[in-house]
């Protein structure tokens, strides 16, 4: 059974000027002719079509699409096999790049409720690092804690954790300048407010997920910046909230 021009356009999606210049090229060129003169394509012509289209569709040149199709040691079952090898690879690259995206959203939607000036207004000057947002959700993006963090939260929301924040802080550093220890009574119980106060913004913060969010304010300067701001901050605070977070585990017996 032979196919006209148009016929193989309308089956394969291109134009009738471009089966024609793959003809002209040698590409794809119909084995037949009408009586009347008029290219006729056979079935195997559709099959190096399809071929061709899949290579060009994974943004292979003309030339290298010839040099694959006319490989001589190449038969159909053994495209077949290449082109899936190709589709595999093609969909671990774009998984990867929607995984990308993905964060990117995330990212975005932690605060997005806000508008400058309201973040302004509610964290005043702080701002975290450029690109923070999406190395956080690169490093929790997968966990159950990071998705309820990252549902947008209302002005009146944050202004309230906010407030809860500072008034958390003035305590602390009133129980640090007074010497107490960080194993003391009075800052484990203010880690153990702590971790409750992470479960309500996370849905969950076990003693183990604090212990391990608590070493990052003795390790990393950004995480303890979110908890406590710059000028608030004293030598080895870090170390002091690392520290009462994990003598409040081990009181109890977590």
């Amino acid at each position: 059974m032979g196919y006209p021009v148009g016929k193989v356009a309308e089956l394969s999606g291109v134009t009738v000027r471009t089966l024609h210049h793959y003809d002209e090229i040698g590409l794809v060129s119909p084995s037949g002719r009408t009586a009347a003169g008029y290219r006729s394509y056979s079935d195997d012509d559709l099959d190096r079509l399809q071929r061709v289209l899949f290579y060009r569709e994974l943004g292979f040149g003309l030339d290298a699409i010839a040099k694959v199709v006319d490989d001589p040691e190449v038969d159909a079952l053994e495209h077949l096999r290449r082109q899936r090898a190709l589709l595999v690879e093609r969909i671990g690259e774009l998984t990867r790049m929607a995984e990308s995206v993905d964060r990117v959203i995330a990212a975005k939607q932690v605060g997005s409720a806000l508008t400058p000036e309201e973040r302004f207004e509610v964290f005043g000057e702080f701002r975290e690092p450029e690109g923070y947002a999406e190395e956080a959700v690169r490093r929790w993006g997968e966990t159950s804690q990071w998705r309820a963090a990252a549902v947008p939260r209302s002005k009146e929301e944050w202004i309230e954790a906010e407030k809860a924040r500072q008034d958390w802080v003035r305590r602390l550093l009133d129980v640090v300048d007074s010497g107490a220890p960080a194993d003391s009574a009075a800052a484990m119980d203010l880690a153990e407010e702590h971790r409750r106060m992470l479960v309500e913004f996370m849905g969950e913060c076990g003693h183990a997920t604090h212990r391990e969010l608590a070493g990052l304010y003795a390790t990393e300067p950004v995480q303890l910046g979110f908890l406590v701001r710059e000028p608030d901050q004293r030598p080895g605070l870090g170390e002091y909230i690392r520290d009462a977070v994990h003598a409040n585990a081990d009181r109890a017996g977590k």
